[in-house]
């Protein structure tokens, strides 16, 4: 889906956005070139508009090339999709911006105050993915009615999301990890920050206020479906990568006798089961499509659960299987800017991201 000229500004700028620890302007000139914020964006809010489907393969190919920017545009471009779900005529006025951003945290912390005309927002969030240039920041709280918290049908606490223009938000540049540097996914505060209830939105299908597929399909679900193509993608290159390696060591003849065989066997095996791993999502993929493009829109939740269990097990492989080949790599593969040294620091990073983090 990329074409030479794309893929080596991509490369070429990985480097800087390490260093920079966050995107460069040669990344972000090239992520609003090619729209790749609003994959999920309506075309009558200026978005793509992709299936989930082409959406999981856009991902897939950007995070063979460069996992942080993939994982930027993965975040951001998922935050985006929740245009879907808020104010039609200000989701029309904020998506005019060719640059609008969204990104914020999806784990619920702060308090909302209700004074019954607006909502007053403090609190503090972690990892939102892109801070540095985001243009709106999103973020779970609780609802208070005055010092009241306000209970759902069930008794458990109300919460809705919210999303913030970036000058009322107070930036902690705290993101100093080993991988995915350029991620730049900060937490972020707000001390008694009035908003108006139009900026509340619920991300549940039943709130959408588009009427398309992806706004049928549960978020948890979309953002695993979303999340696993960085994996997949990161974990081809570094199984490319280390086999690169063990073509260069097979010109040593007396390494090519004793390991040569067993090697390219061992990777051989995992490209193939990276490939199963593929073809698996996207079979799952094609079978939530189906369902939420059907007339009642249901989807079974054994498939909800395939779905979740899935994902996780292949992380989890995918995280065991990089575990074993990494010691075959050299001390070369613990360089900092060798490649793949950065892929095995993203993957390993990713990996720590909770939703799909099978001990979490």
């Amino acid at each position: 889906m990329l074409n030479e000229q794309t893929i080596a500004i991509i490369r070429d700028a990985q480097a800087k956005g390490i260093q920079a620890k966050q995107l460069v302007a040669e990344q972000l000139e090239i992520i609003y070139e090619n729209n790749w914020f609003n994959i999920w964006v309506p075309e009558k809010y200026n978005g793509l508009e992709l299936s989930l489907l082409d959406g999981f393969n856009l991902i897939k190919e950007l995070s063979y090339w460069d996992g942080g920017l993939a994982w930027t545009v993965t975040l951001c471009s998922g935050a985006n999709m929740f245009c879907g779900f808020i104010n039609p005529q200000i989701a029309k006025s904020v998506f005019d911006d060719p640059k609008v951003c969204f990104g914020g945290s999806g784990r619920a912390n702060g308090k909302a105050i209700w004074d019954g005309k607006k909502y007053y927002l403090t609190g503090t969030w972690q990892y939102a993915t892109g801070a540095p240039h985001l243009t709106h920041f999103t973020l779970n709280t609780f609802i208070y009615d005055g010092p009241i918290q306000r209970l759902n049908e069930v008794g458990e606490p109300k919460m809705f999301s919210f999303f913030v223009p970036k000058q009322h938000v107070l930036i902690h540049y705290d993101w100093d990890t080993f991988g995915l540097e350029c991620t730049a996914s900060h937490s972020f505060s707000l001390e008694n920050i009035s908003v108006e209830p139009s900026y509340a939105f619920e991300l549940k299908p039943s709130e959408k206020k588009v009427d398309s597929e992806l706004y049928n399909i549960p978020f948890m679900t979309f953002a695993e479906l979303t999340l696993l193509p960085n994996y997949l993608g990161m974990y081809k290159r570094f199984l490319d990568l280390s086999e690169k390696y063990f073509f260069e060591k097979s010109k040593n003849l007396e390494w090519s006798k004793k390991y040569s065989k067993s090697r390219f066997h061992q990777i051989d095996n995992l490209q193939q089961q990276s490939q199963n791993y593929e073809q698996k999502a996207k079979n799952l993929i094609q079978l939530l499509w189906e369902q939420v493009s059907a007339d009642e829109h249901t989807i079974s939740e054994e498939l909800l659960s395939e779905i979740t269990s899935e994902s996780r097990r292949i992380v989890s492989e995918i995280r065991a299987s990089v575990t074993t080949i990494f010691p075959l790599v050299g001390i070369s593969g613990a360089q900092r800017d060798n490649e793949l040294n950065i892929v095995f620091r993203n993957i390993f990073t990713a990996t720590q991201h909770s939703l799909l983090n099978i001990e979490a």
